[in-house]
């Protein structure tokens, strides 16, 4: 694999918005690395997955698709497993898919070059299993960015919060992050190559601490906001505990921070909260919700929630219920329990039958449905601002998203100059749950 005109890679990517940043920036290491990228398995002499453990089975789809290509390892080809299954399984991986050479956590990252060179001396099982002792973040100067024109930046890295239904504080290590002048500087290199939005990335991203101690989360948020060029920054995934009112007060003051938070609640009963260990209850996410509903702006609401927790009763599921009415959610992103490797739900008696399970999650989107075509309907007749991210063509449309993270489908005016990355404004004419329809203003 030494040979140049054999080091290709393919690099399929399973899970989050931070498992696809890494893969942008595993992506830059093997470029710089002298590796290229191709499209398919067949062309690669490396053929890596970046794995994604959040849900039941996660680790069953990367073996079965591992056993669908092992016939390619006659060809010469190696493979890898990176990112959270990579991290949970470790050397198991190794017994269970032997023609594996690679496993490496997400994590161990910034050891890729070193493992690249591994791999290419003829080393059979090389990994990289960090866990919870690193205190270092994967920053590179060789990120591949797959969007010209939104870019991603991950400012805290791990979990220390351990809910007891999550797997992410095993995979993903401790909190660690970066320091904000590294990500000032990065977000400034973004807006002198043309990017216009930036996103801060982190599992608990408003839990960042900058390890210079120069500024607070809410300040890094302003700071990259007030960068020439920048016309949106945005930021997932915020944790409720560490949601402080700053944060509220930084998008209030600063007008490229958009108009929407992304809060995870996961259940409307304190007593299930507790049992999730989410380090919060039913009132206090309230407040922190009346927080940004006292903004002077409109801001979104979205929220992630677990349905069919271990002993969550049909009362306690009825409190979820009344949450989606006492908010207003703009959107939810709703999910069955699942129970994961390592996590201490693993110790409660999951008494919730699947069906039960599937019940209460089409409940909770039937009404959630509800809820966002009513919060749409204020859209009607507006002028919202959208910044451009494709076409339609089969409906002559094209497609982007609000301040607020709502999708945006119009139309435009023949020979009106339209192009990805662009902003434009738009008409609110027709409103769906899902998304908004209109007309480009010209």
């Amino acid at each position: 694999m030494a040979d140049n005109s054999t080091k290709t890679f393919f690099l399929q990517t399973f899970g989050c918005q931070m498992n696809a940043h890494d893969s942008e920036k595993v992506v830059g290491t093997l470029v710089s690395e002298g590796y290229k990228q191709v499209e398919t398995v067949e062309e690669a002499g490396l053929i890596l997955y970046n794995t994604c453990s959040i849900r039941d089975k996660a680790e069953q789809k990367v073996f079965h698709r591992l056993n669908d290509y092992k016939k390619l390892q006659k060809q010469g080809k190696k493979f890898g497993v990176l990112g959270c299954v990579a991290q949970q399984e470790g050397e198991k991986i190794f017994d269970r898919a032997p023609y594996v050479s690679m496993v490496c956590g997400s994590a161990s990252y910034r050891n890729l070059p070193q493992m690249l060179v591994q791999l290419e001396a003829g080393k059979q099982r090389i990994t990289g299993l960090d866990d919870r002792e690193t205190d270092e973040c994967f920053e590179t100067e060789f990120t591949a960015r797959t969007n010209p024109h939104r870019g991603y930046i991950t400012i805290i890295e791990g979990c220390d919060k351990f809910c007891a239904y999550c797997v992410v504080p095993f995979t993903r290590g401790k909190e660690r992050s970066r320091t904000s002048d590294s990500v000032l500087a990065e977000a400034r290199q973004m807006a002198d190559l043309g990017y216009t939005e930036i996103q801060l990335l982190g599992q608990n991203v408003n839990s960042y601490k900058d390890s210079a101690g120069k500024r607070t989360f809410a300040e890094l948020l302003a700071a990259v906001g007030e960068i020439p060029g920048i016309k949106r920054v945005r930021f997932t995934t915020s944790h409720p505990r560490d949601f402080g009112r700053d944060i509220v007060e930084a998008i209030d003051a600063v007008p490229t921070l958009c108009d929407h938070v992304h809060l995870p609640v996961q259940s409307g009963s304190t007593r299930v909260l507790d049992a999730m260990q989410r380090l919060y209850n039913r009132e206090q996410y309230l407040e922190r919700i009346s927080w940004i509903k006292a903004a002077r702006r409109d801001i979104s609401i979205t929220s992630d929630m677990i349905v069919g927790f271990p002993g969550e009763t049909e009362t306690e599921f009825q409190e979820t219920l009344s949450l989606l009415d006492e908010v207003g959610f703009d959107a939810i992103f709703g999910f069955k329990y699942s129970p994961r490797p390592n996590t201490p739900s693993l110790q409660l008696e999951d008494a919730i039958p699947d069906e039960e399970k599937v019940r209460r999650l089409a409940v909770l989107n039937d009404k959630q449905r509800a809820i966002q075509k009513l919060n749409n309907e204020k859209h009607l007749g507006t002028t919202l601002e959208v910044m451009v991210e494709g076409t339609n063509l089969a409906r002559g449309q094209w497609a982007g998203r609000t301040s607020q993270n709502k999708v945006f489908n119009f139309t435009a005016p023949e020979g009106a100059p339209v192009a990805v990355g662009d902003y434009v404004t738009a008409v609110t004419t027709t409103i769906f749950p899902n998304s908004l329809l209109g007309e480009m203003v010209v």
